[in-house]
């Protein structure tokens, strides 16, 4: 089973930037379909992004498209989202998750009923 952890997160101003990391242990990161989930206050966790180790395709939520990048560093063992442009709506706890495999009917659709293995969530905030 691997465990997660993610760090990064932070108050940041609108118009910012911040790289959250995903460190993987107890099992080789490549082995996963990894993606990034977010969830504030009264609302469903979402997507962010999703990257497919079966094909490289990634997913992106219409709102971060352009601003977000899902990358991996499997020689670390570690997961990033890459935020840019930051808004106030970006506002949330993020967390890092991993699925061994996903249906092949479907396709990956990034939501959090696909994932098996959480990190603990790291505080996003985006505020003048």
């Amino acid at each position: 089973q691997v465990q997660l952890v993610e760090s990064g997160g932070g108050l940041v101003q609108p118009g910012g930037s911040l790289r959250l990391s995903c460190a993987a242990s107890g099992s080789s990161l490549d082995t996963y379909t990894i993606g990034w989930f977010r969830q504030s206050p009264g609302k469903e966790r979402e997507g962010v992004s999703c990257l497919s180790r079966r094909d490289g395709s990634t997913k992106y939520a219409d709102s971060v498209k352009g601003r977000f990048t899902i990358s991996r560093d499997d020689a670390k063992n570690t997961m990033f989202l890459q935020m840019n442009n930051l808004k106030p709506e970006d506002t949330a706890v993020y967390y890092c998750a991993t699925v061994r495999s996903y249906s092949v009917v479907t396709g990956l659709r990034c939501r959090k009923e696909e994932f098996a293995s959480w990190g603990q969530g790291t505080q996003v905030t985006v505020d003048s």
